[in-house]
């Protein structure tokens, strides 16, 4: 099943429209805190045919994607406040330990944190809105995160935009062809961390 592929595709017809920045926006902004698609998937094929617009479509990406950023922290915060008294007690305790424990760890070790941040929002294998939601359940405080979402990826666009300026239309084509085995790369390691996080609790 060409899940992933399909995906790519739809954002890659996003990207030829003539509102292609507005659709941009929207991916940006949502992929932050619950769609599966990268944005990068639109940037790649818009900087290619606009070369020299490649830094300024970056930056309205990065910009959507931090106000999408604190959707997902709210949405953290809020959805773990209220689903947390329709747990069972055990589940209540269990991740009431967890959530306290990465408190205490966030304020014994606050520059180690705000690098896990940064790395997180860099890479591509934990998606931004795990990154989000764990934030604002955690509690980590707003202009932090925000600085350290800014920086992580708005190394990644700038880094996409770079490499589409000095190798062009090479860089879309490795992304495309490898989008399948990317996406569900990207799941199977987010069940394989699941299953080890339920097993070791």
């Amino acid at each position: 099943m060409r899940l992933f592929g399909n995906l790519y595709a739809r954002a890659l017809v996003w990207a030829r429209e003539p509102r292609a920045v507005y659709y941009l926006c929207g991916l940006s902004f949502v992929e932050a805190f619950i769609f599966p698609v990268m944005p990068e998937v639109m940037l790649a094929p818009m900087m290619l045919g606009k070369r020299h617009k490649a830094f300024f479509y970056a930056n309205i990406s990065l910009l959507f994607s931090l106000i999408g950023a604190l959707v997902g922290y709210a949405l953290g915060h809020w959805a773990y406040e209220a689903v947390r008294p329709l747990l069972s007690p055990h589940m209540q305790e269990t991740i009431t330990i967890w959530v306290e424990n990465l408190r205490a760890d966030m304020n014994q070790h606050w520059l180690g944190m705000l690098g896990a941040l940064m790395l997180a929002a860099l890479q591509p294998v934990i998606p931004m809105k795990f990154v989000t939601w764990a934030a604002g359940i955690v509690g980590v405080p707003v202009v932090p995160f925000l600085a350290c979402v800014a920086i992580g990826r708005g190394k990644r666009v700038w880094l996409l935009a770079l490499l589409v300026r000095l190798f062009g239309e090479r860089a879309e084509h490795m992304l495309h062809k490898h989008i399948e085995w990317i996406g569900w790369a990207v799941l199977l390691l987010l069940g394989l961390l699941l299953g080890w996080w339920l097993w070791s609790h």
